[in-house]
């Protein structure tokens, strides 16, 4: 049975729905669910999440440690008052010990960047988990920007930030982004798994 809770958090200009994966029988059919529209302001920026929808289903593999999900969203960030910088060399996500506190995200120089991505557990509770720019979770894993699909091997008590893309923000202005159907298979979870939406702008 998956189940789905959700909450806004607003930190470190970050909006962020939460999504409860439990165990899924093998011959479950696929569940739908909607989660709410967020909306988060602060230095200058204000990101409004809208759309954000998740299908699940039983793991392609069928072997009760998995799980599927396929997730889609809209993002709208109004930065009015950003100054005009362009990007430099990208260098993509890093670790918390490159980068304490940034849960794997970097910026190249732009006048700011978004990302949005998903942080996953397994049993582990990320409820109250903040994906800004002051926390984070050691022992947690960062994956490069992963696109349209990505299998997350997940060990129990661990913590994976999957970042599925980023855009680099270089003049005031608004900006959009959307994602579609991206695919998010978790293997190796026996048991509860906990997914949540986080996008920021740094």
């Amino acid at each position: 049975m998956w189940t789905v809770t959700s909450g806004n958090i607003a930190a470190g200009l970050v909006v962020s729905a939460a999504l409860a994966l439990s165990a899924v029988p093998v011959a479950q059919a696929d569940a739908n669910f909607r989660l709410p529209n967020g909306k988060a302001r602060g230095d200058g920026f204000t990101i409004v999440k809208t759309g954000e929808r998740i299908r699940v289903s039983p793991s392609l593999a069928a072997n009760g440690a998995g799980r599927t999900a396929w997730v889609s969203g809209n993002v709208r960030v109004n930065a009015p008052g950003i100054d005009t910088r362009e990007a430099g060399p990208n260098n993509g996500p890093r670790g918390e010990e490159d980068m304490p506190g940034s849960n794997g995200t970097s910026t190249t120089g732009a006048a700011a960047t978004l990302s949005v991505g998903y942080v996953v557990g397994c049993q582990v509770d990320i409820g109250a988990l903040s994906a800004g720019i002051g926390g984070s979770i050691g022992g947690a894993t960062i994956l490069d920007t992963l696109g349209g699909s990505f299998t997350l091997p997940l060990a129990p008590g661990r913590i994976i930030y999957a970042q599925i893309e980023k855009k680099q923000m270089e003049k005031p202005g608004t900006y959009f982004f959307n994602w579609r159907r991206s695919q998010m298979e978790v293997q190796g979870c026996g048991g509860y798994a906990q997914a949540r939406s986080y996008i920021t702008v740094e």
